[in-house]
Formats: C-alpha cells, sequence, structure tokens
C-alpha cells in the first residue's frame, strides 16, 4: 500500500529520513519556508537538494506524479517541495514559474497574515482573494503549484477554491465542527474543497486535534466523520509532523521579522512550546499504525489505501502534470 503525508514540517536529517523509510512512506510533502523571501528560499531550496544527494539511497526530490511512483518503487521516500507562505515569489507574477523549474510543486497561498494575495485564518477579518491573487491563481496553475489553503482564511479559501481551474488541498488541518480552533476548516469548505476534486490532509498536531490524537482509534474516528462530509476520495492524511523542531523554530514560524509580541500560533499561554506528537505517531515509523486503525474502523483495503496515500498521488498527478522537459520529449 502506498502512503503519502501530505505536509511534514521536520528539520531534516539522515536520522529523519530513515524514519521516512521505516514507517513506510513514498511521498512526503516538506516544508522549506514559512517568512523567508525568494533568496532566503532558493537557499534553503540549496541546502535541502544538497541533504537530499547525501542521502539519495534513502530519498529523492519528485516533481511530478510519475516520478513518485517511480521512487517510491524503488523503495525510497519521494520528496515534494513546497512552502508554507507565498513571501517566496517576493511579490513577483513571474517567479512561479522559476521556482516551479526549481522543483517548488506545494505553494500555500497566505500563512498565518493577511498578504496580498488575501486573507489568514488568524485575521479578525478575512479579505477575500485580492485582485493580485486573482492573477497569481492562475499562474499557479499553469506551472503545475498546488495551491495550499491550510492556514488561509475562510472567505480566501473559497474564493480560490471557485477560481482555480485545478483542484486545491488542505494539506494539514482538521474539522472545525469536531475541534473548534481558527485553524481547522468550515464544514462548507470541506464541501466546497471536495466538490472541485480537492483533498483535505487530517493532521495528528495535537494543538488541533482536540480529543482525537488521543489513539489511533480516536483518530480514526476523525477521519470517517470526515469522509462522510467529503466523500472517500477527497480525504487524506497531513501529519503537520515536527522532528528536530524546537522553540526558536516555532518563534520564526509565529513570528517571523514581522511582530515584537509573542504569538502562540496554534498554541497558548499555558502551550507555549513544542507540544509532544501523540504518542502512537511520536515518529514517522509508526505511520502504518493509521493504516491498522482505518481498517478497524471498517474500511475496506482500497478505501484505506486511498486514504494513506492514493487520493495525494491522484492529487499531485492531475496538478502536477509533466516537466517541461517530459513535454518536449513527447512534442
Amino acid at each position: 500500500m502506498f502512503f503519502a503525508d501530505g505536509l511534514n514540517c521536520s528539520n531534516f536529517d539522515r536520522a529523519v529520513f530513515q524514519e521516512l523509510v521505516d514507517g513506510g512512506l513514498g511521498c512526503v510533502t516538506v516544508c522549506l519556508g514559512f517568512w523567508e523571501d525568494a533568496v532566503a528560499s532558493m537557499d534553503a531550496l540549496g541546502r535541502f537538494r544538497d541533504l537530499v544527494r547525501a542521502n539519495k539511497d534513502l530519498v529523492a526530490i519528485a516533481r511530478t506524479g510519475a516520478e513518485i511512483e517511480a521512487i517510491a518503487g524503488s523503495g525510497r521516500c519521494a520528496l515534494v517541495i513546497g512552502y508554507q507562505n507565498t513571501a517566496v515569489l517576493n511579490g513577483n507574477i513571474r517567479f512561479p514559474e522559476l521556482f516551479a523549474d526549481m522543483g517548488l510543486r506545494v505553494l500555500q497561498l497566505t500563512y498565518n497574515n493577511q498578504n496580498e494575495f488575501g486573507g489568514s485564518c488568524y485575521e479578525p477579518q478575512d479579505s477575500g482573494i485580492s485582485r493580485f491573487g486573482r492573477e497569481m491563481i492562475p499562474e499557479l496553475n499553469r506551472c503545475g503549484i498546488l495551491i495550499d489553503l491550510s492556514h488561509v482564511g475562510e472567505r480566501t479559501s473559497l474564493d480560490v477554491v471557485e477560481l482555480s481551474e485545478h483542484p486545491v488541498a488542505i494539506t494539514h488541518a482538521n474539522p472545525a465542527t469536531l475541534v473548534p480552533h481558527l485553524r481547522n476548516k468550515s464544514d462548507t469548505l470541506i464541501r466546497a474543497l471536495a466538490a472541485r476534486r480537492g483533498v483535505i490532509g487530517l493532521a495528528t498536531y495535537a494543538n488541533i486535534c482536540g480529543e482525537y490524537g488521543a489513539s489511533p482509534s480516536k483518530w480514526a474516528d476523525m477521519v470517517a466523520w470526515t469522509v462522510d462530509l467529503a466523500g472517500i476520495g477527497h480525504v487524506a492524511i497531513g501529519t503537520d509532523h515536527g522532528r528536530n523542531v524546537g522553540m526558536p523554530d516555532l518563534t520564526w514560524m509565529r513570528q517571523g521579522n514581522w511582530s515584537r509580541i509573542i504569538n502562540y500560533g496554534a498554541g497558548n499561554a499555558a502551550r507555549p512550546g513544542k507540544v509532544a506528537e501523540p504518542g502512537w505517531i511520536d515518529t514517522m515509523k509508526s505511520f502504518g499504525a493509521i493504516a491498522t486503525a482505518l481498517a478497524a474502523r471498517g474500511f475496506s483495503q482500497d478505501e484505506t489505501a486511498l486514504l494513506m496515500g492514493g487520493n495525494w498521488l491522484r492529487l499531485y498527478t492531475e496538478v502536477f502534470g509533466e516537466t517541461d522537459a517530459q513535454k518536449q520529449l513527447a512534442a
């Protein structure tokens, strides 16, 4: 069975790559940045490429669905490059094409603040999609970059779902009906996403799981509820797992250079630091426990295969398309 994680925010090293392989992961979307501009984001990508080359026996970067399947078929984990903010684009409509050429395949439209494209889930007022956003969406579609709505505001997200020619994703969030939190998503948005062939990746991140993070069986209950809402073809896993992440990393994620005031992100004053991963998935070696819990919950083998990775592979294949080199060979 093909396993995929729609978002993993670890600080990767060989040990973490080995955990991915040991957990049977065929594909993981990685986060290489939050607030960094184009140059800093290119530097992060360059350093990550160095790391991947040094561990090519375990991992490789994938740009297409076919490449994901080939890498996973070799017994390694395919890595899909993503950033959690459009700061990487420096406000330039031409930069998505350049970053796509460098391997970028998943991009979140806004992070924790409103930006030039639209509103964030943490803003008290969600402006909806901006004029620039209306131009950026078709550009991201053209370049084969999957649009992520995980931290995007409700109104802006609904605008994106409607305007995007390609299906979009919520790579790491949970239903707000089950776990009320600004980071989680309404039934209306989840239904709209599914109606346009999109996928929501349910997270194991404790701050947005509530009681559903207590055990694999409870988490499977949340999966079943979401499948009833969205359909079996539109639910997957986006753990938001974070290995080797400490307080300096969290402070950068939550505040960047824009604030002098303490921000807690999805946490709060009572839990300001890094929350422990659930004991049943404290490393990605335990990823298969989800499949076991889904089967125990009553999902068939085919349904479990979709939830564990098949739905991500379908979406990635549809959105990423072929690389320019493949198009030239076919011409």
